[in-house]
């Protein structure tokens, strides 16, 4: 990808006052934290996984592996990881262990994702 003229600054000119509160802003956040939350949805099987638990409240391991179209223990793997990274909880219930997404949070971002590439379909982009 090619910069073009109308791409970036003819002239260098920063606003040091907006530069240092919004560096500072970011500081204090957790960017690479943020970053693996969407490293972690940039994978196909997770962000579908994501999509179906953000449809149905909850689904057992058995359920998202079959919606999915993987085996049992991809969907497990893909299940651990969104668990681990605070995406979605589980509960067992005798032998069968249920996931969903962790809170309402993860839902809007799911929802909103989806919502936007809709969006960009029906503008031709």
């Amino acid at each position: 990808m090619y910069l073009k003229e109308h791409d970036v600054c003819e002239v260098t000119c920063v606003d040091e006052e907006r530069v240092s509160r919004v560096k500072s802003r970011i500081k204090n956040e957790s960017p690479s934290e943020v970053a693996s939350i969407f490293k972690a949805l940039s994978d196909e099987t997770s962000i579908k996984i994501a999509y179906a638990l953000s449809i149905e409240k909850e689904l057992c391991v058995c359920d998202v592996a079959n919606i999915v179209e993987a085996s049992t223990a991809t969907a497990s793997h893909h299940l651990r990881m969104l668990s681990k990274l605070g995406l979605a909880k589980n509960r067992k219930e005798g032998k069968l262990v249920y996931y969903s997404l962790d809170d309402d949070h993860v839902k809007q971002l799911i929802d909103i994702a989806f919502a936007h590439q809709k969006e960009g379909k029906s503008e031709g982009i």
